[in-house]
């Protein structure tokens, strides 16, 4: 037990010191580029204006370089390839260090690669100035959609054939067998987190978040025994608290949709191996706070013809109430890390 304690430790630090030494050269990069929107977001999904939402980013956007979402996905495969073949070279001792498997860490891996990459292809079409810019992004909603859709059909896929699962687990009482529709949920839970990357809107907050979502589910794994799945999970907290470092006010880069497609979907998949996806509300409730603040405020003002919020989604709504942009993300922080602690209890509590 002390020893994969030590292993997961070593390689979350691995990702955090990895991810810290090349973000300078990153945001030199990203920045001689000209990675960055070259105008602000006007219109709303739904078509109507969004003035208070570019009175905010007017300055921001158009100045900070995206796309350092690369750091987890490159850093995280980095370390994956490294140790398989340091492991196949010196068996003996890094064997341990390999922490890519096929029950664990394959489909998370494929999912964060596959997903960021999608996301990178949106961040190149923003910082062109092609696409859809005045409504949101370069790739079309529902074009990501699709290709969300189809990485959640390969991972529902491996999950009910490959892997033989059919059931969750339902906190304080027991596992539930749901047959077929086991790849019905894992679909939605899948595109219903991916619609929570509306969380990236201002500096420090998803980072942070994700940071405090991720190293939870590295203790949780860990103590199912999933001990490939906790590095992993901590290698990608390490990351995201090196992203941290230099995404905190005033913001040297921002992750994009490269960052925040991957963390979502990932955080699906996640929630499935270690079969806590009841739990997911208490993990994600800012997610899920941020989504249905975007559900609520297109559908209020489709039948009601008024808005619930000032804008949508929530954090952009305290931002124009009058709060800096420190104070909304601090105290996100605070709420994400006292769900999640809940989330964390209620695990224990019935793993006991």
């Amino acid at each position: 037990m002390l020893q994969e304690v030590i292993v997961v430790l070593i390689l979350a630090f691995l990702g955090w010191i990895i991810a810290f030494i090349w973000s300078p050269f990153l945001i030199k990069l990203l920045t001689r580029y000209k990675c960055y929107k070259k105008q602000v977001r006007t219109e709303a999904p739904d078509g109507s204006g969004t003035p208070i939402f570019a009175s905010l980013h007017k300055n921001k956007e158009t100045a900070t370089p995206r796309m350092a979402g690369v750091l987890f996905w490159v850093t995280t495969g980095f370390l994956a390839l490294l140790f398989v073949i340091l492991a196949h070279w010196q068996p003996d001792f890094f064997a341990k260090f390999d922490f890519v498997s096929r029950s664990q860490t394959w489909i998370p891996l494929f999912t964060l690669i596959a997903a960021s990459v999608l996301g990178f292809v949106d961040d190149c079409l923003v910082v062109r100035g092609s696409g859809r810019i005045n409504k949101g992004g370069g790739l079309k909603f529902r074009h990501r959609l699709l290709v969300v859709f189809l990485i959640s059909l390969v991972g529902a896929y491996w999950f009910y054939f490959k892997l033989g699962w059919d059931t969750i687990h339902v906190p304080f009482y027991g596992d539930w067998n749901l047959g077929f529709f086991y790849v019905i949920l894992f679909i939605i839970t899948m595109i219903g987190l991916f619609s929570g990357s509306v969380i990236d809107g201002i500096d420090g907050l998803a980072g942070g978040v994700f940071a405090i979502i991720f190293t939870i589910y590295c203790i949780i794994a860990f103590a199912r025994g999933q001990y490939d799945l906790s590095a992993f999970c901590g290698i990608l907290s390490g990351t995201l608290l090196a992203f941290l470092w230099f995404n905190i006010p005033p913001a040297k880069f921002y992750m994009g949709e490269t960052g925040i497609l991957g963390l979502t979907t990932t955080l699906a998949v996640v929630s499935f191996l270690t079969n806590t996806v009841l739990l997911l509300p208490f993990f994600a409730l800012i997610l899920f706070a941020e989504i249905f603040s975007v559900v609520l405020q297109m559908w209020s003002k489709k039948y009601r013809h008024k808005k619930i919020f000032l804008v949508a989604p929530i954090h952009h709504h305290f931002e124009a109430k009058g709060w800096p942009a420190y104070q909304v993300t601090m105290r996100f922080w605070l709420i994400a890390g006292a769900s999640s602690l809940i989330g964390l209890i209620l695990f224990l509590i019935d793993k006991v």
